[in-house]
């Protein structure tokens, strides 16, 4: 008994231990001098990344979107690469979601007609 508890245990920490490369707290792209710092974290079977703070050029200041979560049902597609939904602050529309994720950084794709045309933004993991 003892042996099964201390293997459930073991096996507990090991898959905590190896969390996924996409996790984190990443900042967002500047836009019109505002950037947003978003926790990705697992949401379910996928990943999903709420706003946490929000800064402008002269330090943080208190957004409406912090909260809101932005990067929608992320799950993984092979080699770095996620799928699922994007929410647009600027204009409250969700998109079809891409990411690439490579090291310290991901390209975060919002698109329309079938993922055929989409825009970017390249984020930086903070922690």
């Amino acid at each position: 008994m003892k042996t099964t508890l201390m293997a459930a245990c073991l096996s507990l920490v090991a898959g905590m231990a190896a969390a996924d490369p996409i996790e984190g707290l990443w900042q967002t792209q500047p836009d019109d001098g505002a950037y947003a710092h978003v926790k990705i974290a697992p949401c379910g079977p996928a990943f999903c990344g709420t706003i946490v703070q929000s800064f402008k050029d002269s330090g943080p200041y208190d957004s409406p979107n912090v909260g809101k979560e932005i990067v929608i049902d992320m799950v993984p597609a092979g080699e770095g690469a996620y799928a699922g939904k994007v929410w647009r602050p600027s204009n409250d529309k969700i998109y079809i979601g891409k990411i690439a994720l490579s090291g310290g950084s991901m390209k975060l794709s919002g698109c329309v007609v079938g993922g055929l045309i989409c825009k970017s933004q390249t984020w930086t993991k903070v922690d």
